[in-house]
């Protein structure tokens, strides 16, 4: 690990080479911000997706980078030795609802120890601000449209499970140490250099390839698509100190089907579908429709790209759809 003296007013982003992490990293350093970035490149989905992204990020000189684990609270001790940091974004997770049916420990380590180890080290070094992402996962089987004062009791994957332990983490250390504490739960956010193993990207890539599609259910299920940009956006705007507070972060009461979203892959790269259905997934949600209210009273935030325009995005970058599903 490489050793830096002390700067006051850093932000550490971890999870830095992922999708959003990297995006919320470009706005930050943008802005003329000290970011210190850690992530510790697992081998999820291609790590040269992850690569890639990172090298955009250091090519910043206000951009530090450690390879580390939030797992691993002997890692990222010496990062908060090293530093001053006046908040904590954490970004990093373990993604994903059908794989953390295969491994859910792996998503209890990372998502809700790997959180304590956080927040233990904020309690630690004097840090105020800690913003948590979360999911929409946690409103499995809830009326819609979701909102967040909802009971999320009922998690149906362990993903949820291990998202609502960060979340209830987040609590008990803004009750007992004053650390203020945003928790964004987003929902199903996409753009360019998305996750590969995600319904957007992995599409986009299929059609343009002549690749079959593998859809689990018929299509009618719909999600609250929200674009990168605005996720990205929305988590910088809830740095600011707010006590302890859950907000959504969705595309605003306008879910789009999975047929439908298709259908504009199609329209916008000129190619057919071939689609293989397969039966719905036991942890999958049917439908996803936030509430953001919460985000426009507390945040001005509204998200500024519907899912057509987003798309679009995707498939007028091909070149980012190179890497491995």
């Amino acid at each position: 690990m490489q050793n830096t003296k002390h700067i006051s007013n850093q932000v550490l982003v971890t999870g830095a080479a992922g999708f959003i992490a990297s995006r919320v990293c470009e706005m930050l350093l943008d802005n003329g911000e000290q970011v210190v970035g850690l992530d510790n490149m697992n081998d999820y989905y291609d790590v040269r997706l992850k690569e890639y992204r990172l090298d955009k990020l250091l090519k910043y000189p206000n951009f530090t980078f450690y390879k580390a684990d939030i797992e691993l609270l002997d890692e990222l001790r010496p990062i908060f030795q090293n530093h001053q940091f006046r908040s904590v974004f954490n970004l990093a997770a373990r993604a994903g609802v059908r794989y953390s049916m295969i491994n859910p420990w792996i998503y209890l380590r990372t998502n809700a120890e790997g959180v304590l180890n956080l927040l233990e080290l904020m309690r630690d070094f004097g840090v105020k601000k800690f913003i948590q992402a979360s999911t929409s996962s946690l409103y499995a089987g809830l009326p819609m449209p979701f909102t967040e004062d909802l009971s999320v009791n009922t998690p149906t994957s362990p993903y949820a499970a291990s998202k609502q332990a960060a979340e209830a983490f987040a609590y008990t250390y803004h009750k007992q140490y004053g650390i203020d504490v945003t928790v964004l739960r987003y929902f199903t956010v996409f753009g360019p250099g998305g996750r590969p193993d995600m319904a957007p990207y992995r599409f986009v890539k299929w059609i343009l390839e002549g690749t079959p599609i593998t859809l689990y259910g018929d299509g009618s299920q719909s999600r609250d698509f929200t674009f990168v940009d605005d996720i990205a956006h929305g988590t910088l705007l809830a740095e600011k100190p707010l006590g302890y507070e859950i907000i959504n972060l969705g595309g605003g009461n306008n879910p789009v089907t999975i047929n439908q979203f298709i259908e504009w892959i199609e329209e916008l790269t000129g190619k057919k579908a071939q689609i293989l259905y397969q039966p719905v997934h036991s942890a999958d949600m049917e439908y996803t429709m936030a509430n953001i209210q919460k985000a426009k009273d507390l945040l001005n935030w509204v998200p500024q790209t519907d899912t057509y325009a987003g798309l679009k995005t995707i498939t007028d970058q091909p070149e980012i759809l190179r890497f491995d599903v």
